[in-house]
């Protein structure tokens, strides 16, 4: 189904769209498949970045140090975890970029009137070099949410719906009337599993395996705010 198909089957007003961020607002996907190929061929599991981008796109650093754990038959090193993000941040501060229209969609969301947030399984660390890089760290501001918040309070990231509901939380609205703009099947699955609407951002592919989730596909993030029925100036 098309997003459009998707809105048109709601039956509640939308007061709050909730973003991931890698793949959605970042266009990072690509450059951390890299990185984790380069520190997981460091433990022995000579995984390519291609398949580390389809093996764990949307997935938590949790998710991926149990399965690297599967594949190595041993515990990753206990600096694994901070090694990556360490590994990460630097990149990401050197290269990365942002998704052609990202910006633009959370300007006029803001202007007019909408609430959003944004909620993902990278860290704040990750998400603030995300930001600050492409001039995007003034929209966002404390609208961020990250899956290592849910961790620390012993609950999960994506695909669980633990985050999306804390994102509700925090801006005081209720699941059934959030959006969620994803990329990802786990995303996809942890914004159904909270009882909210998924639009599947898929710019290159036909997004089959995020409309099998529920999720109605865009493939212009530009377009998002007149998708959402959305005017400048106005609530």
């Amino acid at each position: 189904m098309t997003a459009s198909e998707v809105l048109a089957l709601r039956d509640q007003p939308i007061d709050l769209v909730i973003f991931d961020c890698d793949g959605v607002l970042i266009d990072s996907e690509g450059l951390a498949s890299i990185v984790l190929s380069r520190e997981l061929n460091g433990l022995g599991w000579m995984i390519t970045p291609e398949e580390c981008e389809t093996a764990f796109l949307g997935t938590s650093l949790r998710d991926i140090i149990r399965r690297t754990e599967e594949a190595i038959g041993r515990p990753v090193p206990v600096d694994f975890a901070p090694r990556f993000s360490a590994a990460m941040v630097k990149a990401l501060s050197e290269e990365v970029g942002a998704i052609p229209g990202a910006a633009q969609a959370l300007e006029q969301l803001t202007e007019a009137g909408m609430a959003w947030r944004v909620a993902s399984n990278s860290s704040h660390a990750e998400m603030a070099v995300k930001f600050g890089r492409n001039g995007m760290k003034h929209l966002v501001g404390d609208r961020q949410h990250s899956a290592e918040d849910m961790i620390k309070i012993g609950l999960n990231g994506k695909p669980d719906p633990h985050l999306f509901l804390a994102a509700a939380a925090a801006a005081g609205v209720p699941p059934e009337r959030c959006v969620v703009i994803e990329d990802s099947v786990p995303g996809s699955r942890a914004a159904k599993a909270a009882g909210m609407t998924c639009l599947g951002f898929s710019p290159h592919g036909s997004g089959t395996e995020l409309v099998v989730e529920g999720a109605g596909i865009f493939k212009d993030m530009a377009q998002l705010p007149a998708l959402l029925g959305l005017k400048l100036g106005l609530a």
